[in-house]
């Protein structure tokens, strides 16, 4: 293992890296080397799909035919509703959402429309090709290792 370690050091720090976590913290400290991965790919995936987090966690919500209304989708993520409404107008306006009157109530829910969900599926191959890049860079010890890890670190009580 401490051969394959090697391998993983040495690669070039990226831009975010070095922007947003000085190397003294990353030098002897786990959390930011996962907050660095995180932020690399994330941001790589963002250009390559034009779609920020924000907006596909949103698309996701609306998975399946659902109808939700933007404070259930503000509820369900943990975002402000603020931004919901913001990413959301910015949605309905690109043709990817659509909102029709709840039966009950002043709500208005949302639907994806139909390019909405091929927007959507767009984004879910772009995620299997990236997680079958990464797959393809791992042994499966390493992946096995690696997921283990990432549980642990999430089921980590602070």
């Amino acid at each position: 293992m401490a051969a394959a370690a090697g391998k993983y050091s040495e690669r070039p720090v990226t831009i975010i890296e070095k922007k947003l976590i000085p190397p003294e913290i990353l030098k002897d400290s786990v959390l930011p080397h996962l907050a660095a991965a995180y932020f690399s790919i994330s941001k790589r995936m963002e250009q390559k799909t034009r779609c920020s987090e924000t907006r596909g966690f949103i698309l996701s919500t609306l998975r399946g035919d659902a109808s939700l209304n933007q404070n259930q989708i503000a509820k369900v993520l943990g975002f402000d509703r603020t931004v919901v409404h913001r990413t959301v107008r910015s949605l309905i306006k690109e043709g990817l959402v659509s909102e029709k009157k709840a039966k009950t109530g002043r709500a208005l829910l949302l639907q994806l429309t139909a390019k909405g969900k091929r927007y959507r599926e767009f984004l879910i191959e772009q995620r299997r090709a990236a997680d079958e890049k990464l797959r393809a860079t791992l042994t499966p010890d390493e992946r096995a290792t690696l997921i283990r890890l990432l549980t642990a670190v999430a089921d980590l009580e602070l």
